[in-house]
Order: structure tokens, then C-alpha cells, then sequence
């Protein structure tokens, strides 16, 4: 048996990303962040549904009260599907236009978390920020190139966060109310990796990382060190969640950006990690 497939449907990614699970739907959701588009795959009858988005569409996050959080090239926004509805909550880089939100979650106390970066990946202007009640917006880093994850560690006590073109996943302690601790580098992929894309963790606290340009899924222990890897026949793999009641399927976004693509560039795949996720945070506000 493979240790994956190919979720059929009709439309390829042209840049899959932000993947989510949620249980209140119980759906896969998933961005294309340059169609633009916002993707729900139904886990009771495998029916996918695609909206067309209004700008570049770097993240989903599920709301606690209903309905979600998206991250837009203009900032944060609310999203309703039923009817459909965005409303514009705050763009934190006004002063950049050329700038667009990437990769964002939400953590166990009820933030997000999200990087920004610059479209034409040529400027060191990417930040990272935290999202907290009441649509309060910190900025909690910068100099990102190419930001992404976040993940964080199923204790609270770990955010992981990665600069894509400096081939470095950075590992954050993480404090009470989201305070955010010392910046250390965690991981470091070489050229043979491809790069360090979408992350997520299991339950036994492994991350699992995406590999850009290295058609692969891995897997991480907590001291940092490869335990192992799922091969995929995309070569841009961008993010990854696990899904379903006991949070044991996973779901694996990739893209065809760049490439003269092939039959699974850009596909989603169901990949058979034989272990367990985490609960995904949900935004209180």
C-alpha cells in the first residue's frame, strides 16, 4: 500500500497553502493563495467546494464564535461562507503595498500567529505577528524573506517558525498570553532539502515540515533531529494538517508555480502517517 493519494478533484493549486482542519465542518480547508481561492474538502462525502478570493489569500483560522479569520494581502479580514463575506479588520503594513500575508494558525490560547512577506520574494521586509483579542496586532519579529509555519509544540511551550529562503526552521519559547521568548535556530535544510515550507505537529510533539522544491514530507523529533520522511511525487510541497475525528488522516497541499507541471503538481494528497495530530487552535476574540 502507498502512504498516499491523490484527493481527486478537478482544479490543481497553482500555490496550495493554509492548511486547516475543522471539526464544527467537518473539512479540510485549504487557500490558493495566487489563484486566489479558498478550498473545503467534506470529510462525509469527499465533495470539494472552491471560492474565488478577492486578493492573494495567505491563511484560514477558525473562529471560536463562528465563521473564520482569513489573512489577505490587505491585512486580516472575517470571513463568513454562509453567505459569502469578507469584512477588512486591520492591515498591519500599510506602508507596504507590495507586502502580503503567507502562513498563519492559530495557538491553543486563542491567537494568531501569521508572517508577511514581500510578493516579488526580493526584500528582508517579511514580520512576524500575533493576532490576540479584540484584534489587537503585535508585530513580534521581522527580517523575514519568506516566512512560514507556524507550528507550536503540543505542551504551549514551543512556536516554530521558519525563513523558506534561508532554509532555517526558528524555534520561540513560548510564554503565558502568547509572550514570545529567545529566537534560536532549529533545523537547518541543506540545498538537497529543497526548503523548509508549511509545518505542523503530532501528539507525540514531532514536527512534520514540507519540503519546497524537495517533493517530501518530514518528520522531526523534539531535539530536532530527522526521524523520517514520506516521499511525494510533487516537487513543491507547502503545508500540512491532520484531520478527522481522531485527528489521524493527514492532508497535504502542494504547487504548481514555476513548474511545467505534472499529473500531481499542485494536488492535495492524503498521506498515511500512521499517527496523531493536535486540536487546531481557534481565534478568540
Amino acid at each position: 500500500m502507498s502512504d498516499w493519494r491523490i484527493v481527486p478533484r478537478e482544479t490543481r493549486d497553482v500555490l496550495g497553502e493554509g492548511t486547516l482542519w475543522s471539526a464544527r465542518e467537518n473539512a479540510v480547508f485549504w487557500v490558493d493563495i495566487l489563484a486566489p481561492a479558498l478550498n473545503r474538502l467534506s470529510l462525509a462525502d469527499g465533495r470539494i467546494e472552491r471560492w474565488a478570493m478577492p486578493e492573494p489569500t495567505g491563511w484560514i483560522v477558525e473562529r471560536e464564535r463562528g465563521g473564520f479569520i482569513v489573512g489577505v494581502q490587505s491585512g486580516f479580514a472575517e470571513l463568513t461562507l454562509d453567505p459569502f463575506a469578507i469584512r477588512p479588520i486591520h492591515d498591519p503594513e500599510l506602508h507596504l503595498p507590495g507586502s502580503r500575508m503567507n502562513d498563519g494558525k492559530a495557538d491553543a490560547a486563542g491567537n494568531i500567529w501569521c508572517g508577511t512577506m514581500d510578493m516579488a520574494e526580493e526584500q528582508d521586509c517579511g514580520a512576524l505577528y500575533r493576532l490576540g483579542p479584540g484584534f489587537r496586532c503585535e508585530r513580534m519579529d521581522a527580517g523575514y524573506r519568506v516566512p512560514n509555519g507556524p507550528a507550536f509544540a503540543p505542551g504551549g511551550d514551543w512556536l516554530y517558525h521558519s525563513d523558506t529562503a534561508r532554509r532555517t526552521v526558528y524555534r520561540f519559547a513560548l510564554g503565558e498570553g502568547g509572550a514570545l521568548g529567545g529566537k534560536h535556530p532549529f533545523i537547518r535544510f541543506a540545498e538537497a532539502d529543497g526548503y523548509p515550507d508549511g509545518m505542523t505537529v503530532d501528539a507525540e510533539g514531532y514536527l512534520w515540515i514540507a519540503h519546497w522544491g524537495g517533493g517530501r514530507i518530514s518528520r522531526f523529533a523534539p531535539d530536532g533531529t530527522l526521524d523520517r520522511t514520506i516521499a511525494l511525487p510533487a516537487r513543491q510541497i507547502t503545508n500540512i494538517a491532520f484531520a478527522g475525528t481522531g485527528l489521524d488522516r493527514m492532508f497535504v497541499t502542494s504547487a504548481t508555480i514555476g513548474l511545467d507541471a505534472g499529473e500531481a503538481d499542485g494536488a492535495l494528497f492524503e498521506v498515511f502517517s500512521g499517527v496523531r495530530g493536535v486540536s487546531p487552535g481557534l481565534y478568540c476574540d
